[in-house]
């Protein structure tokens, strides 16, 4: 079970604007830009984000149901601004995986003690360089 969404929109509207400025630069953190489905308006969610091999891993922490991860499955990519170094990912795919072999062994317990074992996979679109922030 992710965490309630009660939570969720607080982040929302509190945490987000906190860590959203941290969130570019800190390890295991990142900013997803992604298009909304319907208003077509860009938005930015931070989110815990891990390299796995040749992938970009996103930890669910709301789940799957979520309207960011909606609006990324949607358009099919997004790009994520991290470490002062701005990602375009692509062929988004959602994964269950209790084990959490996708995120660092380190990240594993943390994720356990809240439950998460919901994974968005994503794929560089943009060849092996990254553009600076």
């Amino acid at each position: 079970m992710p965490l309630p969404k009660t939570l969720a929109r607080f982040n929302r509207v509190v945490t987000n604007r906190i860590l959203g400025h941290a969130a570019k630069r800190l390890p295991g953190f990142a900013i997803v830009t992604h298009v909304g489905r319907r208003s077509g308006r860009e938005h930015q969610t931070p989110v815990n984000l891990f390299r796995a091999g040749d992938s970009y891993v996103i930890a669910l922490t709301y789940g799957a149901d979520t309207q960011w991860v909606r609006n990324v499955l949607a358009a099919g990519s997004c790009t994520v601004l991290t470490r002062g170094r701005r990602i375009a990912l692509t062929d988004p795919r959602i994964v269950h995986d209790p084990s959490r072999r996708h995120v660092p062994a380190r990240v594993r317990p943390i994720l356990a003690a809240i439950s998460v074992d919901e994974f968005m996979l994503l794929s560089r679109g943009d060849g092996p360089s990254a553009s600076p922030a």
